[in-house]
Protein backbone atom coordinates (compact mmCIF):
# COMPACT_ATOMS: atom_id res chain seq x y z
CA UNK A 1 0.00 0.00 0.00
CA UNK A 2 1.35 3.42 -0.93
CA UNK A 3 2.09 6.02 1.74
CA UNK A 4 -0.83 8.13 0.55
CA UNK A 5 -3.21 5.17 0.65
CA UNK A 6 -2.00 4.24 4.13
CA UNK A 7 -2.68 7.78 5.31
CA UNK A 8 -6.22 7.63 3.90
CA UNK A 9 -6.83 4.36 5.72
CA UNK A 10 -5.54 5.78 9.01
CA UNK A 11 -7.97 8.69 8.66
CA UNK A 12 -10.95 6.34 8.29
CA UNK A 13 -13.27 6.99 11.26
CA UNK A 14 -14.68 3.96 13.08
CA UNK A 15 -18.11 3.95 14.71
CA UNK A 16 -18.76 1.27 17.34
CA UNK A 17 -22.38 0.42 18.12
CA UNK A 18 -22.33 -0.12 21.88
CA UNK A 19 -25.82 0.88 22.97
CA UNK A 20 -27.34 -2.56 23.48
CA UNK A 21 -29.27 -3.25 26.68
CA UNK A 22 -27.83 -6.73 27.14
CA UNK A 23 -30.95 -8.14 28.83
CA UNK A 24 -29.95 -11.76 28.15
CA UNK A 25 -26.59 -11.17 29.84
CA UNK A 26 -27.95 -9.40 32.91
CA UNK A 27 -27.75 -12.55 35.09
CA UNK A 28 -23.96 -12.65 34.56
CA UNK A 29 -22.96 -8.99 34.13
CA UNK A 30 -25.61 -7.31 36.33
CA UNK A 31 -26.22 -3.69 35.32
CA UNK A 32 -23.12 -3.23 33.18
CA UNK A 33 -23.59 -2.47 29.49
CA UNK A 34 -22.51 -5.34 27.25
CA UNK A 35 -19.48 -3.33 26.12
CA UNK A 36 -18.08 -3.54 29.67
CA UNK A 37 -18.66 -7.27 30.11
CA UNK A 38 -15.30 -8.52 31.48
CA UNK A 39 -13.28 -10.97 29.39
CA UNK A 40 -9.92 -12.09 30.81
CA UNK A 41 -9.78 -9.02 33.04
CA UNK A 42 -10.60 -6.49 30.31
CA UNK A 43 -13.96 -5.08 29.18
CA UNK A 44 -15.10 -6.58 25.89
CA UNK A 45 -14.97 -3.19 24.18
CA UNK A 46 -11.21 -3.04 24.85
CA UNK A 47 -10.70 -5.91 22.39
CA UNK A 48 -12.63 -4.08 19.65
CA UNK A 49 -10.79 -0.80 20.26
CA UNK A 50 -7.45 -2.60 20.37
CA UNK A 51 -8.20 -4.19 17.00
CA UNK A 52 -8.71 -0.70 15.54
CA UNK A 53 -5.60 0.70 17.20
CA UNK A 54 -3.42 -2.20 16.00
CA UNK A 55 -4.70 -1.64 12.45
CA UNK A 56 -3.41 1.93 12.62
CA UNK A 57 -6.70 3.83 12.78
CA UNK A 58 -6.71 7.10 14.70
CA UNK A 59 -10.32 7.91 15.60
CA UNK A 60 -13.29 5.97 16.98
CA UNK A 61 -16.75 7.15 17.90
CA UNK A 62 -18.49 4.98 20.49
CA UNK A 63 -22.28 5.06 20.06
CA UNK A 64 -23.72 4.40 23.50
CA UNK A 65 -27.08 4.22 25.19
CA UNK A 66 -27.73 2.18 28.31
CA UNK A 67 -24.73 2.60 30.62
CA UNK A 68 -23.12 5.16 28.34
CA UNK A 69 -21.77 7.09 31.30
CA UNK A 70 -20.01 3.94 32.55
CA UNK A 71 -18.39 3.35 29.15
CA UNK A 72 -17.16 6.93 28.86
CA UNK A 73 -15.82 6.89 32.42
CA UNK A 74 -13.96 3.63 31.75
CA UNK A 75 -12.29 4.59 28.46
CA UNK A 76 -12.07 8.38 28.47
CA UNK A 77 -10.70 10.25 25.46
CA UNK A 78 -7.88 7.92 24.35
CA UNK A 79 -7.19 4.22 23.92
CA UNK A 80 -3.83 3.29 22.47
CA UNK A 81 -3.45 5.33 19.30
CA UNK A 82 -7.18 6.00 19.07
CA UNK A 83 -8.80 9.31 19.92
CA UNK A 84 -12.25 8.51 21.32
CA UNK A 85 -15.46 10.47 21.01
CA UNK A 86 -18.94 9.52 22.20
CA UNK A 87 -22.49 9.80 20.89
CA UNK A 88 -25.18 8.85 23.39
CA UNK A 89 -28.81 8.16 22.59
CA UNK A 90 -31.38 9.33 25.15
CA UNK A 91 -33.71 6.45 24.26
CA UNK A 92 -33.10 3.28 22.21
CA UNK A 93 -32.64 4.12 18.52
CA UNK A 94 -31.51 0.77 17.17
CA UNK A 95 -28.26 0.24 15.29
CA UNK A 96 -29.23 2.49 12.39
CA UNK A 97 -30.72 5.24 14.52
CA UNK A 98 -27.66 5.33 16.78
CA UNK A 99 -25.38 5.62 13.75
CA UNK A 100 -27.52 8.41 12.31
CA UNK A 101 -27.33 10.28 15.63
CA UNK A 102 -23.52 10.21 15.42
CA UNK A 103 -23.45 11.60 11.87
CA UNK A 104 -22.24 15.13 12.85
CA UNK A 105 -18.97 13.68 14.20
CA UNK A 106 -18.50 11.12 11.41
CA UNK A 107 -16.62 13.65 9.33
CA UNK A 108 -15.50 11.51 6.38
CA UNK A 109 -17.04 10.19 3.14
CA UNK A 110 -16.55 6.57 4.29
CA UNK A 111 -17.11 5.11 7.76
CA UNK A 112 -16.06 1.79 9.28
CA UNK A 113 -18.86 0.49 11.51
CA UNK A 114 -18.51 -2.33 14.05
CA UNK A 115 -20.91 -3.98 16.45
CA UNK A 116 -19.78 -3.47 20.02
CA UNK A 117 -20.95 -6.90 21.19
CA UNK A 118 -19.09 -9.02 18.64
CA UNK A 119 -15.52 -9.58 17.50
CA UNK A 120 -14.61 -10.54 13.94
CA UNK A 121 -11.12 -11.65 12.98
CA UNK A 122 -10.87 -9.34 9.97
CA UNK A 123 -7.94 -7.68 8.20
CA UNK A 124 -9.41 -4.18 8.26
CA UNK A 125 -6.93 -2.72 5.76
CA UNK A 126 -7.59 -5.51 3.29
CA UNK A 127 -11.35 -5.03 3.73
CA UNK A 128 -10.98 -1.29 3.05
CA UNK A 129 -8.88 -1.91 -0.09
CA UNK A 130 -11.39 -4.49 -1.37
CA UNK A 131 -14.31 -2.13 -0.78
CA UNK A 132 -12.62 0.74 -2.62
CA UNK A 133 -11.62 -1.50 -5.53
CA UNK A 134 -15.26 -2.61 -5.89
CA UNK A 135 -16.53 0.96 -5.76
CA UNK A 136 -19.34 -0.23 -3.52
CA UNK A 137 -21.56 2.10 -1.54
CA UNK A 138 -21.70 -0.42 1.30
CA UNK A 139 -19.85 -3.63 2.13
CA UNK A 140 -20.33 -6.19 4.88
CA UNK A 141 -17.61 -8.49 6.18
CA UNK A 142 -18.99 -12.03 6.18
CA UNK A 143 -18.10 -15.07 8.26
CA UNK A 144 -18.67 -18.69 7.19
CA UNK A 145 -20.39 -20.75 9.87
CA UNK A 146 -21.24 -24.45 9.81
CA UNK A 147 -24.63 -23.70 11.38
CA UNK A 148 -26.39 -20.39 10.70
CA UNK A 149 -29.65 -21.09 12.58
CA UNK A 150 -29.00 -18.48 15.25
CA UNK A 151 -28.12 -15.72 12.78
CA UNK A 152 -29.70 -16.29 9.41
CA UNK A 153 -27.44 -15.91 6.38
CA UNK A 154 -26.94 -13.98 3.16
CA UNK A 155 -27.51 -15.02 -0.44
CA UNK A 156 -24.57 -13.96 -2.62
CA UNK A 157 -23.91 -13.72 -6.32
CA UNK A 158 -20.67 -14.98 -7.85
CA UNK A 159 -19.53 -11.34 -7.91
CA UNK A 160 -19.97 -11.02 -4.13
CA UNK A 161 -23.13 -8.94 -4.40
CA UNK A 162 -25.58 -9.54 -1.56
CA UNK A 163 -28.89 -10.45 -3.20
CA UNK A 164 -31.01 -11.01 -0.08
CA UNK A 165 -30.93 -11.83 3.61
CA UNK A 166 -32.31 -15.20 4.63
CA UNK A 167 -34.10 -15.34 7.96
CA UNK A 168 -33.24 -17.65 10.84
CA UNK A 169 -34.59 -21.16 10.35
CA UNK A 170 -34.88 -24.35 12.35
CA UNK A 171 -32.83 -26.22 9.75
CA UNK A 172 -29.10 -26.52 10.35
CA UNK A 173 -26.81 -25.63 7.48
CA UNK A 174 -23.60 -23.85 6.59
CA UNK A 175 -23.59 -20.36 5.16
CA UNK A 176 -22.21 -16.84 5.23
CA UNK A 177 -23.43 -14.53 7.99
CA UNK A 178 -23.09 -10.84 8.71
CA UNK A 179 -19.96 -10.53 10.90
CA UNK A 180 -20.86 -7.09 12.27
CA UNK A 181 -18.14 -5.11 10.43
CA UNK A 182 -19.24 -2.70 7.71
CA UNK A 183 -17.92 -0.01 5.39
CA UNK A 184 -20.64 2.53 4.62
CA UNK A 185 -20.61 5.64 2.49
CA UNK A 186 -21.60 8.61 4.61
CA UNK A 187 -24.53 9.28 2.25
CA UNK A 188 -26.13 6.01 3.35
CA UNK A 189 -25.90 7.04 6.99
CA UNK A 190 -27.29 10.49 6.15
CA UNK A 191 -30.27 8.79 4.47
CA UNK A 192 -31.32 7.00 7.66
CA UNK A 193 -34.39 8.71 9.16
CA UNK A 194 -33.27 10.72 12.20
CA UNK A 195 -34.61 10.67 15.74
CA UNK A 196 -36.40 7.34 15.55
CA UNK A 197 -35.48 3.68 16.01
CA UNK A 198 -34.02 2.13 12.85
CA UNK A 199 -32.29 -1.24 12.43
CA UNK A 200 -29.37 -1.60 10.05
CA UNK A 201 -29.86 -5.35 9.93
CA UNK A 202 -33.65 -5.47 9.46
CA UNK A 203 -34.31 -2.26 7.50
CA UNK A 204 -31.28 -0.61 5.89
CA UNK A 205 -29.28 -3.61 4.62
CA UNK A 206 -32.26 -5.58 3.21
CA UNK A 207 -33.30 -2.43 1.33
CA UNK A 208 -29.80 -2.21 -0.20
CA UNK A 209 -29.67 -5.91 -1.17
CA UNK A 210 -29.48 -6.35 -4.93
CA UNK A 211 -28.60 -2.68 -5.32
CA UNK A 212 -24.81 -2.69 -4.96
CA UNK A 213 -24.46 -4.03 -1.41
CA UNK A 214 -21.38 -6.27 -1.36
CA UNK A 215 -20.17 -9.06 0.91
CA UNK A 216 -16.50 -9.68 1.69
CA UNK A 217 -16.04 -13.40 2.38
CA UNK A 218 -12.86 -13.15 4.41
CA UNK A 219 -13.69 -13.08 8.12
CA UNK A 220 -11.62 -15.88 9.63
CA UNK A 221 -13.37 -16.27 12.99
CA UNK A 222 -16.32 -14.59 14.69
CA UNK A 223 -17.93 -14.45 18.11
CA UNK A 224 -20.65 -12.40 19.73
CA UNK A 225 -21.47 -12.13 23.42
CA UNK A 226 -25.23 -11.79 23.07
CA UNK A 227 -26.10 -14.86 25.14
CA UNK A 228 -24.67 -16.31 28.37
CA UNK A 229 -23.44 -19.31 26.36
CA UNK A 230 -21.55 -17.28 23.74
CA UNK A 231 -20.24 -14.92 26.41
CA UNK A 232 -18.92 -17.93 28.30
CA UNK A 233 -16.92 -18.93 25.21
CA UNK A 234 -15.42 -15.44 24.73
CA UNK A 235 -12.42 -15.90 27.03
CA UNK A 236 -11.08 -18.86 25.05
CA UNK A 237 -11.87 -17.23 21.71
CA UNK A 238 -10.21 -13.90 22.56
CA UNK A 239 -7.17 -15.32 24.33
CA UNK A 240 -4.93 -14.64 21.30
CA UNK A 241 -6.31 -11.09 20.98
CA UNK A 242 -5.44 -9.81 24.45
CA UNK A 243 -5.24 -6.02 24.13
CA UNK A 244 -1.78 -4.54 23.79
CA UNK A 245 -3.26 -1.37 25.29
CA UNK A 246 -4.57 -2.56 28.64
CA UNK A 247 -7.31 -0.62 30.34
CA UNK A 248 -6.11 0.09 33.87
CA UNK A 249 -9.02 2.09 35.25
CA UNK A 250 -11.03 0.39 37.98
CA UNK A 251 -14.06 -1.33 36.49
CA UNK A 252 -17.48 -1.29 38.15
CA UNK A 253 -18.27 -4.44 40.11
Amino acid sequence: MSEAASARFRDLPAAILAGGLGRRLSPVIADRPKALAPVCGQPFLAYVLDQLSRAGLRKAIVCTGHGGDQIKAAFGAQFGGLALAYSREASPLGTGGALRLALPILDAPLVLVLNGDSFAEVDLKAFWKWHRARGAAASLALAKLPDTRRYGCVDLSERDEILKFLEKTETAGAGWINAGVYLLNRKIIAGIPPQRPVSLEREIFPNLAGRGLCGWRSCQRFIDIGTPESYGAAAHFLEKFRPANLLTKQQPR
